[in-house]
């Protein structure tokens, strides 16, 4: 919506393909206190102000079951192709699809994400002041963001399936170092349990070794077992870092000519609302000078000058390092 918002000021018709209501993560966010100007607001709420801000500059909201494929053609134009059939054909995309934390796929994880569950501990620690939290994985993201989680809670639990980490040594010295933290080992989530009014209340938990099963108080749940970057939809090689994230140079443009990522979906450091905002800011500038660079030259006619115009485009929108 960043993105729309600053390619509608420059004049540029633009559409946004949306699966479902505008928003992504932030509607499984139910209050954020990150975002500059707002010390709390309540995800949707947040959603639909961006939405509304991107609609006040001309951007055209496109509601689909989801994107199918972006494919770049011969003549340097791309075609966004949406589940629905509809084609959508640009000679610059800026792509922002996010990525997905991988779920336990427990019964009462869904119903209580953004209600005590969460996928992102530098998001929502700060909900935990003072209060008893669970984080469920083994790798460098569970053991950082549970130490992390300390600067909040009172106490953190660390549950792993396994008998050891597979993260790096020096986060697991962190984690055993830490007196805040409890590491429960070899046991696994079952059920998230709550109030429907007042949120999550605790865990139900099975020990594979010993098969005991017991109830666990916590007032929050945080899952690190893996996120997928959402890169199914471009078409074509892209360059990538060993996770599958997009690379982009400093203009946010992809090894794809005229192909631009924002957010989630691209590498970078870490994943939030503000960064992500940043990097479609810049993305929309560049694909803007991308965009004007391209029709000069194509505008000789000539297939040879709209490939001419591709190579000179990318080079004056920052170019690919």
């Amino acid at each position: 919506m960043t993105a729309a918002l600053y390619t509608g000021r420059a004049m540029l018709r633009t559409a946004v393909l949306e699966r479902g209501f505008p928003g992504g993560e932030l509607l499984n966010t139910e209050y954020l206190d990150d975002v500059i100007g707002f010390p709390k607001i309540l995800g949707y709420e947040l959603a639909e102000k961006f939405a509304a801000h991107a609609k006040q500059f001309g951007a055209e909201f496109f509601e689909t079951t989801g994107v199918a494929s972006v494919t770049k053609t011969e003549n340097g134009y791309f075609h966004t192709i949406t589940e629905n059939g509809d084609i959508f054909r640009s000679p610059a995309v800026v792509v922002t699809a996010g990525g997905t934390p991988i779920k336990l796929g427990i019964p009462g994880e869904l119903e209580y994400a953004g209600r005590g569950v969460s996928y992102c501990a530098i998001c929502d620690a700060a909900f935990f002041k003072e209060q008893i939290v669970a984080v469920v994985g083994g790798g460098d993201a569970a053991c950082e963001e549970a130490d992390f989680l300390t600067r909040y809670a009172t106490k953190v639990y660390l549950i792993h399936r396994r008998n050891e980490f597979r993260a790096s040594k020096i986060l697991q010295k962190h984690v055993f170092e830490n007196p805040k933290i409890e590491v429960i080992w070899d046991t696994v989530v079952e059920k998230v349990e709550g109030d429907p009014k007042e949120g999550m209340k605790g865990l139900r938990l099975h020990n594979l070794v010993t098969q005991e099963r017991k109830f666990l108080d916590a007032n929050g749940l945080f899952i690190f077992i893996g996120f997928r970057p959402n890169t199914g939809v471009i078409d074509g090689h892209f360059d990538h870092d060993v996770m599958g994230y997009v690379v982009t140079d400093n203009a946010m443009m992809s090894s794809i000519p005229g192909l631009f990522v924002a957010g989630d979906l691209r590498s970078q450091l870490t994943r939030q609302v503000t960064t992500a905002a940043g990097d479609a800011t810049t993305a929309a500038i560049a694909a803007d000078k991308y965009i004007s660079r391209f029709k000069e030259i194509e505008r000789d006619g000539s297939g040879e000058a709209t490939r001419e115009a591709v190579e000179s485009a990318h080079i004056n929108a920052g170019g690919y390092t």
